[in-house]
């Protein structure tokens, strides 16, 4: 699996198809074209297999030491096999490179599989946002994740 940044909106209709398979409320076109204008502050990362395909995708914003992590989907085909946690350990290492000192994302309270995603990454539970998420109605946990300027050792890279 190769990591790479989005750079071209050639790459969006992929990442958008994985969207859509992934988020009842899936962010549109023109929402990622303003992020990729966002030059500093908007980053969208890439997972691809060997032949270019692109596997899954993760997506933040870094403002002033923080990360938010807006997105982190993976096609369905290719779920459970360590790609989001590569993705994510990617994005973690890169936002401590980016001179970020910690994380934060929202959760639907009953995404059990994103959330022991991130709680093995090192994010714990910070607080509640009560019907944050539509199409289901469901609370979002806001996680943080501290001390990103600690690099992520590669066996937490491995499902």
């Amino acid at each position: 699996m190769n990591i790479e940044p989005l750079a071209s909106p050639s790459d969006l209709d992929a990442v958008l198809a994985i969207e859509h398979e992934s988020f009842t409320s899936p962010w549109t076109r023109e929402m990622y074209l303003a992020e990729l204008d966002n030059v500093g502050i908007s980053f969208c990362y890439l997972a691809r297999d060997d032949s270019g395909d692109i596997l899954g995708f993760c997506s933040f914003w870094r403002v002033l030491d923080e990360l938010h992590i807006n997105n982190l989907a993976v096609a369905p085909p290719y779920r459970r096999r360590g790609i989001g946690t590569g993705l994510l350990t990617h994005v973690l290492n890169e936002g401590g490179r980016l001179g970020a000192h910690r994380a934060t994302l929202e959760v639907r309270r009953s995404n059990d599989v994103a959330r022991h995603l991130y709680e093995r990454l090192g994010f714990a539970t910070a607080g509640v946002r009560r019907a944050y998420y539509t199409n289901p109605i469901e609370d979002a946990l806001v996680l943080w994740r501290e001390h990103l300027d600690e690099r992520e050792r590669t066996d937490l890279a491995t499902p």
